[in-house]
């Protein structure tokens, strides 16, 4: 496949996920939106990488570690949401900006 084809799918993603950060008011489709971005952030970083040095392994490694890093930080936000929708019962964004006690 060719690199535009691959900046396109990016491309999309990161719209639609842009779409869903910007309209949604709950807090875990916020961020479901926010990991479409970053998942469409690192599809191009991917294929750029790919189509500039082929044989190179260092662009793998750098997505591995990209993915394993966005995973780790959507586990960590899931658990504030869980806690703070235990702790309070807040679900939506609005909801939360209001805890500022």
């Amino acid at each position: 496949m060719s690199l535009d084809l691959f900046l396109l799918l990016a491309a999309a993603l990161f719209s639609t996920g842009l779409f869903g950060a910007l309209t949604q008011q709950s807090i875990v489709m916020l961020m479901m939106g926010l990991e479409l971005m970053v998942g469409g952030v690192i599809l191009a970083a991917a294929a750029v990488w790919h189509h500039i040095a082929p044989a190179s392994a260092d662009g793998q490694v750098l997505v591995v570690l990209a993915v394993t890093v966005m995973a780790v930080e959507m586990a960590i936000g899931f658990a504030v949401v869980t806690a703070l929708f235990r702790a309070r019962e807040v679900e939506m964004t609005d909801m939360a900006a209001e805890l500022r006690e």
